[in-house]
């Protein structure tokens, strides 16, 4: 990153701004697993299983011309 971005500290830092940041000779892998586990802990799910996405990634969405409008700032 010092060879893009003019660098102030150049110490590691594995937490900034609330994400992990995991930096390798190559990449920069940024994930919030830690905050994950904080939620799942307060709301007493610290022990739940993980599961696979239960819809299809491929499926798509139409739009339903007979339903009711709503707002879609509100969402």
């Amino acid at each position: 990153m010092s060879s893009e971005f003019e660098m102030s500290l150049m110490s590691k830092h594995p937490f900034f701004l609330g994400l992990q940041n995991k930096q390798g000779l190559e990449e920069t892998f940024v994930h919030q697993a830690k905050y994950t586990k904080d939620i799942l802990k307060k709301f007493d799910m610290g022990d739940s299983k993980p599961m696979t996405t239960p819809m299809s990634a491929n499926t798509t969405l139409d739009a339903d011309e007979d339903g009711e409008a709503v707002n879609q700032k509100e969402f």
